[in-house]
């Protein structure tokens, strides 16, 4: 399985496509597109490698990791998968796109399918494990490639650093505890991908990372 990282948006998101080869399928995850040239990047990548997507997965349903999910799913015809927690943050994008100042488009996101701890996506002769890790927001999600050594986290940890929890919903003691019983327990060669920065592992994480 290859992973594509595109970094999108005035926040820097990294939007995530994991795919299995020209001519092959291939998932998004985070898809927070904000304007026409970042929409642009994200479907040349996939129509110019002759991909079919499958999956539109959601870490969780802030409006840079999501604003970009709806426009996704229509243009392709698949659904949007995220876990059933974040419904009602969903349901606020234009309040929170407001909030921000954002002047896009935007309108209140459906959630296609929850997704839950212990579901597992089959993908390119993988397995993709969903794990809830909340703390940063109540659905947050994270999904671990365990032939990959990957986990691609959201907004959960960073390099040296760790989601902000003082957004609706956000609790310190809850993130603290999904990193260290859900990331950290991982092998220490995984590579963590996060929602914005580098790439980084299990065992830096557990050494250099001083919320940790």
């Amino acid at each position: 399985m290859k992973i594509s990282r595109f970094t999108v948006n005035p926040f820097g998101m990294n939007c995530y496509i994991l795919w299995s080869g020209p001519g092959g399928d291939c998932i998004i995850v985070d898809p927070g597109m904000m304007v026409d040239s970042e929409k642009d990047m994200i479907t040349s990548f996939i129509d110019g490698n002759n991909l079919t997507l499958k999956h539109i997965l959601l870490t969780h349903c802030h409006v840079d990791h999501a604003c970009g999910a709806r426009w996704l799913a229509a243009k392709y015809g698949v659904p949007v998968e995220a876990g059933a927690l974040e419904e009602p943050i969903a349901e606020q994008m234009p309040t929170q796109a407001a909030r921000f100042g954002l002047k896009i488009d935007s309108t209140p996101l459906k959630i296609d399918k929850t997704l839950a701890e212990g579901d597992v996506i089959q993908f390119a002769g993988e397995e993709i494990r969903v794990l809830e890790t909340p703390g940063h927001s109540p659905g947050s999600l994270s999904f671990y490639c365990p032939s990959s050594s990957v986990i691609v986290t959201g907004d959960v940890v960073f390099q040296s650093s760790i989601g902000r929890t003082d957004l609706f919903g956000g609790s310190f003691s809850v993130l603290i505890d999904s990193i260290k019983t859900k990331v950290l327990t991982l092998p220490p060669d995984t590579v963590i991908a996060p929602g914005h920065g580098d790439t980084t592992t299990v065992a830096d994480e557990k050494i250099y990372n001083p919320y940790l």
